[in-house]
């Protein structure tokens, strides 16, 4: 099975989420898997590069925010993604296509709040106050 035919039997399983989201959610593995593990060396054997759950996150808050910048807040809600453990239950459902791995260790709860998406997504573009309140 592809992406593109794991994406579909997600979205058929569970419609709060758009297609756009799985797509986000694998780049953001990707990127996190870089981060924790470094680059995959081509021709080199396969290794392991699981990432936490928490990694994952900080991984697409990063990727989100580099790739969409002021957007990312409001195309993540238009995609389904409103809170951390939406992340999760993406990863989830990709799961349980068999298309992703999982460790035991892994778990829902490891994408339960922790990071409000205002916080992440919308505030780091909101303006700067030019003179302090007295």
């Amino acid at each position: 099975m592809n992406f593109d035919e794991a994406i579909k039997l997600c979205c058929e399983k569970d419609q709060r989420y758009s297609p756009q989201s799985y797509h986000l959610v694998r780049m953001a593995l990707d990127a996190a898997q870089k981060h924790v593990h470094g680059e995959e060396k081509k021709g080199a054997k396969k290794t392991n590069r699981h990432v936490t759950g928490k990694q994952l996150l900080e991984g697409f808050r990063l990727h989100t925010l580099d790739t969409y910048g002021p957007l990312s807040f409001a195309l993540l809600n238009n995609w389904g993604i409103k809170k951390s453990v939406d992340v999760g239950n993406i990863v989830f459902n990709i799961i349980d296509t068999g298309l992703f791995g999982r460790s035991p260790e892994d778990r829902i709860e490891d994408f339960v709040n922790i990071y409000d998406f205002k916080e992440a997504f919308q505030k780091p573009f909101e303006p700067k106050e030019k003179y302090p309140k007295p």
